[in-house]
């Protein structure tokens, strides 16, 4: 495909690096000549610099036979007006834009995204997309991720396998003899920082990060079989009070959740506005990194620290204080991927990379074949691929363990009109199946022809 991605900041670039990596022609936008200049000298693809928005600029980086724009800049009206451009003038098949601001995402205004309003394909917002991710951390404690598929009939978790779990040393499919009411499945390991899809016979180890399968009502016993039976947070702190902080204690507040929340917001007149619209939320004004501040949000007494700011470091650095304060736990929001491998030394339970977030949203539109949802694992290292089954899809027909299928993916679930289907060797997947597979990086073209609509499979 030919795709013109508008921005070269970190979700650009991240975007553009994956699409490269699978083979597809990319242009890359941006008015930073430092970015471009680095999109030029470390990927496979043209950066041009100027704004993502006006048409010349566009028509060098190939609007005219592209088949997607994404607009992913920082401005929203930049990412609406280059969509609208990139319709009106290049007629750009697929357009797909970051809009953060809420102002525009109403239900009230729903009516402006469409051919003959701002021409818009998918709309992805950022701040929903990450709040969303820690609800279900918050609802979900002991889970690294959670992601839910199939209408929610499906979830992949991701699990740390302490020294204390259960099930260490025993093979995957025994697992499922010693605990026949549970559906899950192992689809993927990482192993002193490498993935390993595993086999029947493979065991966990402690320090593994496990990711499993699970029927969507199971998932809460799925962590209590690997050890961790943590209760509910009740007392949750929230660093930063911005859009993303004053919509998880919105929607928590909505939810009729009993958890006591308190938010720390830096800035005064920010801490005053999400003061007056949140009713059962306490807001102090003054920094996350103030140990008298935190001390009067008692976070000595909190279950949970939840770090979002706009600042890596602040969150990181919050994080690891309030649990030396005498917080259980916290979750961090690290949008920068050299931090990430530092969480585990630095004691942060949990962290949030909201670029990933972004880019698999991002994939899953990029997808061939009857793709409904993508998630990627670990700055993509594995993605999980939720699609529907067709009559010509080669995985129609015979049973799983006849299909032979590459070491380098793992089918986690499938699910049939609603109905959680663990899978076995003799199982067959039916036309119209919605079926989660876990893949490495280097087998997702593959993962994607299970579901491609092509004439090799007539």
């Amino acid at each position: 495909m030919k795709i013109v991605v508008c921005g070269a900041g970190q979700v650009g670039y991240g975007i553009a690096q994956r699409l490269v990596a699978e083979g597809h022609e990319i242009s890359v936008i941006d008015s930073a000549p430092t970015l471009v200049q680095a999109v030029r000298e470390t990927l496979d693809a043209r950066g041009i610099v100027g704004h993502g928005a006006h048409p010349e600029v566009l028509a060098e980086a190939g609007a005219g036979d592209a088949d997607m724009l994404i607009a992913v800049t920082l401005f929203d009206e930049v990412n609406m007006v280059a969509c609208q451009v990139g319709h009106s003038l290049f007629s750009v098949p697929t357009k797909i834009a970051r809009i953060r601001s809420q102002a525009y995402l109403r239900p009230h205004w729903q009516d402006l995204f469409f051919e003959e309003g701002l021409p818009i394909d998918v709309i992805i917002s950022p701040e929903i997309e990450v709040g969303e991710t820690v609800l279900r951390r918050i609802a979900l404690p002991g889970a690294v991720d959670v992601v839910r598929f199939a209408d929610d009939a499906v979830a992949l978790v991701g699990i740390e396998c302490e020294a204390t779990c259960p099930i260490l040393d025993i093979p995957l499919n025994k697992i499922s003899e010693r605990f026949p009411d549970i559906l899950s499945t192992v689809v993927g390991i990482v192993r002193n920082g490498e993935l390993v899809i595993p086999s029947a016979e493979q065991r966990l180890r402690a320090g593994d990060l496990a990711y499993v399968v699970a029927k969507g009502d199971q998932v809460r016993r799925t962590l209590d079989i690997f050890g961790h039976e943590e209760p509910k947070a009740g007392r949750i702190v929230i660093a930063g009070g911005g859009n993303i902080g004053a919509y998880v204690a919105r929607q928590m507040e909505k939810s009729d959740l009993s958890a006591r929340l308190r938010i720390v917001e830096a800035d005064r007149e920010r801490a005053k506005l999400i003061a007056e619209k949140l009713s059962r939320t306490i807001v102090i004004h003054g920094s996350a990194l103030d140990h008298a501040i935190m001390r009067e949000a008692d976070i000595d007494d909190a279950d949970l620290m939840v770090a979002l700011t706009k600042d890596d470091q602040t969150n990181i650095l919050s994080a690891v204080m309030a649990k030396h304060l005498g917080c259980r736990s916290n979750l961090s929001l690290i949008n920068d991927p050299a931090f990430h491998d530092l969480t585990r030394p630095l004691g942060i339970d949990a962290f949030i990379n909201p670029r990933s977030i972004t880019i698999s949203k991002v994939l899953q539109h990029v997808r061939r074949g009857r793709i409904r949802s993508v998630h990627s694992i670990q700055n993509g290292m594995a993605e999980v691929i939720e699609a529907e089954a067709l009559e010509t899809s080669p995985l129609v027909g015979r049973t799983l363990g006849e299909l032979d299928l590459p070491r380098c993916m793992r089918i986690g679930a499938i699910c049939r009109e609603g109905k959680f289907i663990r899978p076995e060797a003799d199982t067959r997947v039916r036309p119209g199946d919605r079926v989660v597979v876990f893949s490495s990086v280097e087998g997702v073209k593959k993962a994607e022809q299970l579901f491609r609509v092509s004439l090799e499979f007539f």
